[in-house]
């Protein structure tokens, strides 16, 4: 095993492509479908697994589509924050990585076809989010924010849209997004030194004011985060989820505190949630 992470570890570091697409984010994303798709329908799942596994490689698609165009449009801030990055190092070229985040986003569409009609309808909302966010958005602060949020989200209504029953993950979508906007703040405050072309949120109201609002987003997540246990989900669900929770307040003290240890913190408690989902469905 532990030759295994080795090995990873170090194709991360000599493989651009790697780390340009970075398929461990993609992965943690598909797996949100997966938890989606089984929240919407339990064991029912069984009898929907080419739809499921089409909406997981969707996913993974879109995501490493949406990592390869970040960093193109982000290889001038990155020379500053983050050189060590693919193009900004010089291992790939800024076209290179464009064509590769177009094609990734371009794909995703027409599988969606083999799907059914609403898998089509969130994989288009879904691009237009993206490449607004971008082009546009990111540069605004917090209306990009809002829209990485929001695509987070999603990932569970996609799930639950594959097995045509989005409407059950809907609880699960806004928990997730309020996580990420949370994580989303706190990263803007870690990155305040060299985002010199960003209108962030806390270079508009401040540091501490920002980890309050960081703080808050986290919190909200855990409000919401009882409510599928009074709905039927089992005991694994709220045991795992509390550990989550708990992980979330420390995460939420970090952002007045220590930004980049919050957003790496939230991270965990994030991936911790989804393995809470996960175990809820199963009980469902």
């Amino acid at each position: 095993m532990e030759r295994r992470f080795i090995y990873w570890k170090t194709s991360q570091a000599v493989n651009p492509y790697i780390k340009l697409y970075r398929p461990v984010n993609n992965i943690m994303a598909s797996l949100a479908v997966v938890a989606g798709a089984f929240i919407a329908v339990g064991t029912g799942i069984t009898g929907e697994w080419k739809n499921v596994l089409l909406a997981a490689l969707v996913v993974f698609l879109f995501t490493g589509g949406g990592n390869a165009l970040n960093d193109y449009v982000d290889r001038e801030t990155d020379r500053r924050n983050h050189p060590e990055r693919p193009i900004p190092s010089g291992k790939i070229g800024a076209k290179t990585a464009l064509r590769l985040g177009i094609l990734s986003l371009i794909l995703p569409l027409p599988i969606g076809f083999f799907i059914n009609a609403e898998a089509v309808l969130i994989i288009a909302m879904a691009e237009a989010l993206m490449i607004s966010y971008e082009f546009s958005f990111k540069k605004k602060g917090l209306p990009g924010n809002m829209e990485i949020s929001i695509l987070v989200g999603m990932l569970f209504l996609f799930g639950g849209a594959s097995v045509g029953n989005a409407e059950r993950t809907l609880i699960f979508s806004i928990m997730a997004s309020f996580a990420t906007f949370g994580r989303e703040i706190v990263k803007d405050i870690e990155d305040m030194g060299g985002d010199t072309d960003r209108r962030t949120l806390p270079k508009r109201i401040g540091r501490e004011k920002a980890g309050l609002v960081g703080a808050g987003a986290f919190m909200a997540a855990v409000s919401l985060s009882a409510i599928p246990y009074g709905r039927g989900f089992g005991i694994a669900y709220l045991a795992i989820v509390n550990v989550a929770d708990i992980i979330f307040f420390y995460t939420a003290y970090l952002a007045l505190t220590d930004a980049k240890k919050s957003q790496r913190t939230a991270k965990l408690a994030m991936l911790i949630g989804l393995i809470a989902f996960l175990a809820g469905s199963l009980q469902y």
